[in-house]
């Protein structure tokens, strides 16, 4: 190996542990407090999915709430000390729904949410989503699994559940 082989190896080496580290840092800021398959919750109220290498918040927002609101209620959410958290996308959503799962909705609990794991909890089955026309705005609803429209300025049974890149 030539002499500037080495260096170079050496380099990628050094930024490959560096990198590694920052990772292993990031997540061990926060204890593990429980694993449910690919979930894994952190004492400082998140969730990592470890197939798409999202992270929820461990809860919704826990009340009715309308677009507008829920936009801003992201903005300045600080869950877990990151401060890049968002609303998520319907794709997002539905990789949180799982049919085979059932719960009581907590906001009406004759009715059931179906959702991939108990430590993300969602209370109620619409939620909201960052995609917006004219004056709607996309939500999933977690009782039927189905994507459609609501008027932004509807709040009755929606929630927002933030998310944020795992890194």
């Amino acid at each position: 190996m030539t002499a500037l082989k080495k260096i170079f190896f050496f380099a990628a080496m050094m930024l490959v542990f560096y990198i590694g580290t920052f990772v292993l840092a990031e997540y061990a800021a926060a204890g593990e407090i429980a694993r449910d398959g690919r979930f894994i919750a952190y004492d400082d109220g998140t969730v990592l999915d470890t197939r798409t290498n999202l992270m929820w918040a461990v809860k919704d927002n826990g009340r009715n709430i309308n677009w507008t609101d829920a936009k801003s209620y992201s903005e300045n959410y600080r869950g877990g000390g990151y401060t890049d958290w968002r609303m998520p996308t319907q794709d997002e959503l539905v990789g949180l729904y799982d049919g085979s799962k059932s719960r009581p909705a907590a906001c009406k609990k004759n009715y059931n949410i179906h959702v991939a794991t108990e430590l993300i909890d969602i209370t109620c089955f619409w939620l909201w989503t960052s995609a917006v026309r004219v004056s709607d705005a996309a939500v999933f609803n977690f009782r039927y699994g189905e994507r459609t429209w609501s008027p932004q300025v509807y709040a009755t049974n929606s929630r927002v559940l933030l998310v944020r890149s795992g890194k």
